[in-house]
């Protein structure tokens, strides 16, 4: 996986999500609620080169806010399916980096299995654990309080949120109001400056 040392790997991330995951028009959300845009990080995240932005741009945004809340991270990971691809990618960046501790990805199922172990979480997370609970968008916040439930349940710390858009409805704070740091790559508002800025242009 490339390190992108000549260029800043949010900044390209941006591009590629603008450029693959990012729609305006008339659109129905899963919960039945009219949109007129819709972000589809997967478009991203599985791409080869989104990937390799992901993974730089995650690992980068851990490092920083782990030094700036004096804290550290053994593990990251989040509900599936959103969070994987993020999750995976960023251990992949950790462990190509020299100067920085490997992050263990791991999958949080949305029920735990009915047979085997009976685990709901699988992968690098061990009980105990500093983790980074990720996702690939909040909207509501369910999905992502959902995944520190299960965190928690299991032993871990979810020492902050990471995620790469912020759809600007109210997530955000209802994470924040059950007592955790949120943080995200990027803003519905964001997305939608530039697309202004070009119109205007044009």
């Amino acid at each position: 996986m490339p390190e992108f040392p000549h260029t800043d790997p949010i900044s390209n991330l941006y591009k590629l999500l603008k450029e693959k995951s990012f729609f305006t028009g008339d659109f129905t959300l899963a919960s039945g609620k009219k949109s007129n845009y819709y972000i589809d990080c997967r478009l991203t995240t599985l791409d080869p080169e989104g990937a390799c932005l992901v993974g730089a741009a995650i690992r980068k945004t851990i490092i920083g806010k782990c030094e700036e809340l004096g804290t550290s991270v053994q593990s990251i990971g989040g509900l599936t399916l959103g969070a994987d691809p993020i999750a995976l990618s960023a251990s992949m960046a950790s462990y190509q980096a020299e100067d920085s501790k490997i992050l263990k990805p791991f999958v949080v199922r949305k029920a735990a299995k009915e047979h085997g172990k009976g685990k709901q979480i699988e992968g690098g997370f061990q009980k105990g654990d500093s983790v980074v609970a990720l996702d690939d968008v909040i909207t509501t916040g369910g999905s992502t309080l959902k995944a520190i439930e299960a965190i928690e349940n299991e032993g871990g710390k979810v020492e902050f949120v990471l995620v790469l858009v912020d759809r600007q409805e109210g997530g955000k704070e209802i994470i924040e109001e059950a007592g955790y740091k949120v943080f995200s790559l990027f803003t519905r508002d964001a997305l939608f400056e530039t697309n202004e800025k070009e119109t205007s242009q044009n």
